[in-house]
């Protein structure tokens, strides 16, 4: 009997080598290292880094920083704390593999993404969700789902759902790679690109705001294919959002929220036109060029 209780406490601290602690919020957390922790995770470590040329400094910082959580939780709702970093998650009532997810400390999705651009820029500038990252001020260039992973760097950030709503997003390593948080269940982990199905694109990040920002106001605020609310739908804004506007002319006038103006903004992010009415400032917008 001793030497039963002996063999099942040596097979629980084994177990505990292979559980990957969560430091403070802010701070690294910990993935398992010891030899013990098996072929497996050490391949899956050891391939999750920069794997091509062209990533600007702090994008190769925040892949580095995304890989050292290899091996943590996936925890939904984990990374939205006051800071950047790991947090307990919660029950997502989609999901009945989350139940457990309030005992694990680690990452969502996006929670991984806002952790490991905050480590790499010294700024927490993608707090929010994976929608909310996608259509990001601080992009400074958007790639759609036909062009692959050709144009790619590490650092981008991949993402999958619609223009209403993204619900994924990962981080390229280069290689046809990426390290996401993918879903309750599971821990960080090194995974290949998923071009079908639901993929939406990918962003390019910097820590800087893209020139010509502004932002949106409203709910529910609909951009259209031309300057006109007859033309076809867009995007959907649900709420605030920054957008990138790149020329405005005068086209359809249109009266919504007690406001009259015939001044349309061209969003190049979205390839889709909205109505200055939706846009902080005045009507027409100060800096921005007349469309030609």
């Amino acid at each position: 009997m001793r030497n039963r209780w002996r063999a099942a406490a040596a097979a629980a601290a084994v177990g505990l080598s292979l559980i990957a602690w969560p430091a403070q919020a802010g701070q690294p957390a910990r993935a398992a290292t010891s030899s013990t922790a098996g072929t497996a995770g050490t391949a899956a470590a050891e391939g999750c880094d920069v794997l091509a040329p062209g990533a600007s400094a702090a994008a190769e910082k925040a892949v580095r920083t995304a890989c050292s959580q290899i091996g943590v939780w996936y925890s939904w709702g984990g990374g939205h704390g006051p800071a950047p970093g790991p947090t307990y998650g919660m029950v997502d009532p989609t999901d009945p593999a989350s139940e457990h997810d309030p005992q694990r400390r680690g990452f969502d999705c996006s929670g991984l993404v806002r952790y490991a651009y905050a480590e790499a820029t010294g700024q927490d500038i993608l707090n929010g969700t994976a929608h909310s990252q996608y259509n990001t001020a601080h992009a400074t260039a958007r790639f759609g789902p036909s062009e692959g992973t050709g144009p790619l760097v590490p650092g981008d950030l991949l993402v999958y759902g619609n223009a209403r709503k993204v619900h994924h997003i990962a981080i390229y390593l280069g290689a046809g790679k990426m390290v996401e948080a993918k879903q309750s269940g599971t821990r960080i982990m090194v995974s290949d690109v998923r071009l079908g199905g639901d993929y939406f694109g990918a962003v390019r990040i910097n820590a800087a705001p893209g020139q010509g920002t502004f932002s949106t106001w409203g709910t529910d605020v609909w951009t259209h294919a031309e300057a006109s609310t007859t033309s076809a739908r867009v995007i959907k804004f649900a709420g605030p959002t920054s957008v990138r506007i790149t020329c405005q002319k005068h086209a359809q006038s249109v009266t919504a929220e007690g406001i009259t103006n015939d001044a349309w903004s061209y969003l190049p992010d979205h390839k889709a036109w909205i109505t200055n009415i939706y846009i902080k400032g005045p009507a027409w917008l100060n800096g921005v060029p007349t469309c030609s």
